[in-house]
C-alpha cells in the first residue's frame, strides 16, 4: 500500500482535470477547485518526499504485471524531488493564473487543460518504462499546444507552430531511438534496458541509438542548435502558461536525458564529449541571445537556454559532484524560472509591456514590490548566498577538476552576461523614468485591482521566493539531498534492483 501512494499525483490530477469539466461555464467554482486540487497535489508530493527519503525507492506494477512485461511507475530520491518541485511550482502557477488569465479563456477549460500538463508532468517523472515515457511526453506536448495557443491571438499561434511543429519533430525522433533500443535489446523497461544493453555487440549502433536519444530531448529542453523555437513561442501565452513551461517542461528533457545517461548509456565517452559540446553553444547562443533583447519576457526566454548549458555541461562530465550541481541547479531553476515569469506577469500588469525601452520608474512607484523582484533576479544571477550561487560553484569546481576548461570558460561567460542582463533590466525597467505614456489596453491596471486581486497576484511570487530563499540559505540541505540523489544515480544498480527485483 506504501508504494502505491506514488501514483497518488497522477490520480488527483486526472480527478481534478475531468471534475472541473463538469463546471465548464462556472468560473468561480473551476477556480477553487484548481487550487484545492493543486495543495491537494503538494500535500502528496511532501509525504511521497518524506516517505522516499525514509524507506527509499518505491515501485508499483500496474495490473500486478511484474517488470520488465508490465508498466512500471518508479519512485527514486529523483523523481520525488522532481514530483514536490512540480507540485509547489503548479500550485503557484494556479494561484497566479486564476486572476491573471482572462475569463474567456478561463471558459474554454484552460484549468482542466492545466491539470491534464500537470498529469503529465508526473507521469514522465515517475514512469520506469521507456515508451510509457514517450506517452506522458505526448500528453504534455498535447496539453501544452491547447494551453499556448487557446485564445488565439496571431502572436500565440505564430509561437504555438513553432513550438509544435519542432516538439513533434522531437516525438518521431523519439519513436525512432525507441524503435532502435528495442530491436537491440528486446525490452522497453529502462531497468531491464540497462541490463541487456551491456551484451549488444553493436558499439556503433548503441552510439546511434544514444544520439538519436539525446537528440529528440534536447529538443525538449532547448539544446543548441534545435532549440530557437523555445525564444520564439514562450514569450506569447499568458504569463502563467509560460511561468510552468520555463520552470518545468524543459525541465523534462534534461530529466530524461540524466535518466538516459546514468541509467542506459553510463562511461558512453563519446555521448559525453558530444554534451559538452552541446553545452558551451547551447550556453553560448542562450548568453548572447538574451543580450540583444529589449522584450522582458524573450531575455527570460533566453536564460532558460543559456541555463539549461549549465546543466547539460554537468551531465556531461558525468561524475558524482558533477551530477549533484546539476540537480542544485535543476532544484534552483525550477523554481526560479518559473517565478520570473510571474515577474513578467505583473509588470505587464503595471505597464501594459515588457518592453524595456517604453517602461521605467517601477522602483519609484513600487518600491516594496521591487524589493521582492530583485530578490527572485538575484537568485537568477546567483548572488551569493542566493539560491543560484551554490549549484554554479559545484559545476565550476568539478569542470575545472576535469580538465574541462572550455566548458569552465562558459560557465563564467555566461553567468557575467546574466549579471550584465539583470542589470540592464534593473536599469531600464526599474531605475530610469518612466519614457512616455502608455497607451491603455483591455484589461484593468494593477493599481486599479481590488486588494485581494493584488494579493492573489503577489501571494505566487512570494511563496516562490521563500523557497528560493530557502534553496540559498539552507543549501547544506539541499546539497546533502542533491549528493544523496547523484550517488543513487551513479550507482544504478540500486534503481535496477528495486525495478526487477521485487519481492
Amino acid at each position: 500500500m506504501i508504494s502505491n501512494i506514488i501514483t497518488y499525483p497522477l490520480i488527483c490530477h486526472m480527478f481534478f482535470s475531468i471534475l472541473l469539466m463538469f463546471f465548464w461555464q462556472n468560473i468561480r467554482i473551476q477556480k477553487t477547485l484548481s487550487v484545492l486540487g493543486n495543495s491537494i497535489a503538494l500535500v502528496i508530493a511532501v509525504f511521497i518526499f518524506i516517505t522516499v527519503y525514509k524507506d527509499g525507492t518505491l515501485v508499483v506494477n500496474a495490473g500486478n504485471w511484474p517488470a520488465p512485461f508490465g508498466i512500471v511507475f518508479v519512485g527514486d530520491m529523483l523523481s520525488a524531488t522532481l514530483l514536490l518541485l512540480t507540485a509547489i511550482s503548479g500550485l503557484a502557477v494556479s494561484i497566479f493564473s486564476i486572476v491573471s488569465v482572462m475569463r474567456a479563456r478561463l471558459r474554454f477549460g484552460f484549468l482542466s487543460v492545466y491539470h491534464f500538463l500537470l498529469l503529465g508532468l508526473n507521469g514522465a517523472f515517475l514512469t520506469g518504462d521507456v515508451f510509457n515515457l514517450y506517452v506522458w511526453f505526448e500528453i504534455i506536448i498535447i496539453s501544452s499546444f491547447v494551453l499556448i495557443s487557446i485564445g488565439g491571438e496571431k502572436n500565440q499561434l505564430e509561437g504555438a507552430v513553432k513550438y509544435f511543429t519542432l516538439n513533434f519533430f522531437g516525438s518521431l525522433l523519439f519513436l525512432t531511438a525507441l524503435g532502435t533500443i528495442y530491436g537491440l535489446t528486446g525490452t522497453l523497461n529502462m531497468a531491464d534496458i540497462a541490463i541487456k544493453i551491456e551484451s549488444v555487440n553493436n558499439p556503433i549502433l548503441v552510439d546511434v541509438c544514444a544520439v538519436l536519444f539525446l537528440t529528440a530531448f534536447g529538443v525538449k529542453s532547448a539544446v543548441f542548435p534545435l532549440n530557437f523555437w523555445l525564444p520564439a513561442s514562450y514569450h506569447t501565452p499568458p504569463s502563467a502558461v509560460s511561468a510552468i513551461f520555463s520552470g518545468l517542461l524543459t525541465k523534462v528533457g534534461v530529466y530524461a536525458l540524466i535518466r538516459m545517461m546514468t541509467l542506459i548509456f553510463p562511461g558512453d565517452q563519446f555521448l559525453q564529449q558530444l554534451l559538452i559540446i552541446l553545452a558551451i553553444l547551447t550556453i553560448l547562443s542562450g548568453s548572447f541571445g538574451a543580450i540583444l533583447q529589449n522584450n522582458i519576457r524573450r531575455v527570460f526566454s533566453f536564460l532558460i537556454i543559456c541555463h539549461i548549458g549549465f546543466m547539460i555541461g554537468g551531465l556531461g562530465i558525468l561524475n558524482v559532484f558533477a551530477i549533484s550541481g546539476v540537480i542544485f541547479y535543476l532544484i534552483h531553476d525550477i523554481v526560479v524560472k518559473t517565478n520570473i515569469f510571474l515577474i513578467g506577469g505583473i509588470i505587464y500588469r503595471i505597464k501594459a509591456t515588457t518592453n524595456m525601452k517604453k517602461i521605467g520608474g517601477l522602483y519609484k512607484d513600487m518600491p516594496k514590490l521591487s524589493f521582492l523582484f530583485i530578490i527572485v533576479l538575484f537568485s537568477l544571477v546567483g548572488v551569493p548566498p542566493l539560491s543560484g550561487f551554490w549549484p554554479k560553484l559545484s559545476l565550476f569546481l568539478s569542470s575545472y577538476e576535469s580538465g574541462e576548461y572550455l566548458l569552465l570558460a562558459a560557465f563564467i561567460l555566461a553567468s557575467l552576461i546574466t549579471l550584465i542582463v539583470i542589470a540592464k533590466i534593473w536599469s531600464e525597467a526599474f531605475w530610469k523614468k518612466q519614457p512616455e505614456v502608455l497607451p491603455r489596453k483591455r484589461f484593468i491596471y494593477f493599481n486599479e485591482l481590488r486588494p485581494l486581486q493584488k494579493w492573489q497576484f503577489i501571494t505566487p511570487v512570494v511563496f516562490l521566493a521563500i523557497v528560493s530563499l530557502y534553496i540559498g540559505f539552507g543549501a547544506e540541505h539541499i546539497q546533502i539531498l542533491s549528493m544523496r540523489i547523484a550517488e543513487d544515480l551513479m550507482n544504478s544498480q540500486n534503481y535496477i534492483d528495486a525495478v526487477l527485483n521485487q519481492n
